[in-house]
């Protein structure tokens, strides 16, 4: 009879746990389904930073990507070294002044000061020039760390929201603790696609700028080289 009794006890908690699962699992299809507005209003008050960190990364991502697109189009350091090397300082000095690419403002500040020391005005050109380009990295950075932590904080104030309902309800009742459940696993998902999404175009602009520091050590490298053969 005592076997019997915890053999029923021990059914009937595998069924609560089994409907404690298919009730999340419902709760959350139906806030797919309820649209973008059901899931920030389920998520909690952890989803309100979350999208606003989501908003902050694809702002400063588009720029990113418009100010990358201009830099690819207007590089014209080749020709300029071409003109030094031909013997045409003047025509090199104002192609490079007409430009704003980083490689030229380099180019240009070691032609201006080509009779002094053209490799110190390189350099201390190239620096303000790297920070130029590199405007805006340290918020997806920031953006990439701090999502996920949000995502984490929101995952426990829903589980803390869960296990307040079930000190309230009792274990006899699964679908009350559904909503707080939900909440944890959706303020986790948010957080690591904000930070999943950031961290591709994050990569993508630090390639871009290691790319371009090398550009400038080089042409600057030989257009030294110019000045050096003129000047022997």
């Amino acid at each position: 009879m005592s076997h019997r009794r915890q053999t029923c006890c021990r059914h009937n908690h595998l069924v609560r746990k089994g409907t404690g699962v298919t009730d999340v699992m419902t709760t959350l299809r139906d806030l797919v389904n309820g649209g973008i507005v059901g899931i920030l209003v389920k998520g909690g008050f952890i989803m309100i930073p979350l999208m606003l960190s989501s908003v902050i990364s694809l702002a400063v991502i588009i720029e990113r990507f418009f100010f990358w697109r201009r830099v690819r189009k207007r590089g014209n350091d080749t020709i300029i070294l071409q003109f030094v090397e031909a013997g045409n300082v003047e025509q090199a000095q104002k192609l490079a002044n007409e430009s704003w690419h980083p490689v030229a403002r380099v180019l240009l500040a070691g032609l201006e000061y080509r009779q002094l020391s053209p490799a110190t005005a390189m350099e201390a050109t190239a620096q303000a020039e790297l920070r130029r380009v590199k405007a805006y990295l340290p918020i997806l950075d920031t953006i990439i760390t701090l999502a996920p932590l949000l995502g984490l904080l929101g995952t426990i104030t829903g589980m803390i929201s869960a296990f307040g309902i079930v000190s309230e309800a009792g274990l006899g009742q699964p679908t009350a603790i559904t909503g707080g459940v939900a909440e944890a696993l959706i303020a986790t998902a948010a957080g690591l696609t904000i930070a999943i999404m950031t961290l591709i175009p994050y990569n993508y602009f630090r390639s871009k700028v290691d790319q371009l520091t090398e550009r400038i050590e080089e042409q600057a490298t030989r257009l030294e080289l110019f000045l050096c053969h003129r000047g022997a």
